[in-house]
């Protein structure tokens, strides 16, 4: 057994993201975001492949991904009250990164092995910005998933997808705590 870290389970088992439309300013500068994605860099990653990569999006940048995300849902038939919600998390954005999955190919590691290494980024980037004392919350949407944003908003290429946005701020007011799921109930022991 190697060395107990006995703060960070502590963290682990109380974190809790802080809604997207609580988080105020200011937002990490430059110089403090790079140690959290460093952190968040350290995922698990089968045959180092780096299937992600990071866009950061600034505060000068929000509203033009909020027109763009209206502009993407009037073309997709949604709804006023869809296109509100989606554009919501730019409109009152501070800072986001896009966590970007960028499928390789490779004959040894499944494309669901490069999905999986993305999403366990976005889960170090925010545990990252939570434990270093900042309020966070990992978002998505539909526009995420709309090819035309993901191209015009941010440049993606074709085998490029955005795993989710991870939203960073000052907590503006602490959350209740949720009701959290009885593992007991989620656990199977095998032991023959």
């Amino acid at each position: 057994m190697s060395l107990k870290n006995q703060a960070a389970l502590d963290f682990l088992q109380v974190r809790r993201s802080r809604p997207a439309k609580t988080l105020v300013a200011p937002a990490p500068t430059r110089e403090e975001l790079m140690p959290l994605l460093i952190a968040a860099a350290r995922s698990p990653d089968h045959g180092k492949l780096e299937p992600w990569r990071f866009v950061v999006i600034e505060h000068g940048a929000m509203q033009r991904l909020a027109a763009l995300t209206e502009t993407c849902g009037l073309a997709m038939g949604k709804s006023a009250e869809d296109i509100a919600k989606a554009r919501s998390q730019f409109d009152m954005g501070h800072l986001a990164v896009a966590v970007i999955e960028v499928q390789k190919p490779s004959e040894k590691i499944p494309a669901i092995e490069q999905t999986y290494s993305a999403g366990a980024v976005c889960l170090a980037l925010l545990n990252a910005a939570l434990a270093a004392g900042w309020g966070a919350n990992w978002l998505s949407g539909w526009q995420s998933h709309n090819r035309s944003f993901c191209e015009q908003g941010l440049g993606l290429s074709k085998n490029e997808k955005i795993a989710g946005f991870i939203h960073i701020a000052t907590e503006g007011t602490a959350p209740p705590e949720r009701p959290r799921p009885d593992v007991t109930t989620l656990t199977q022991w095998v032991s023959e």
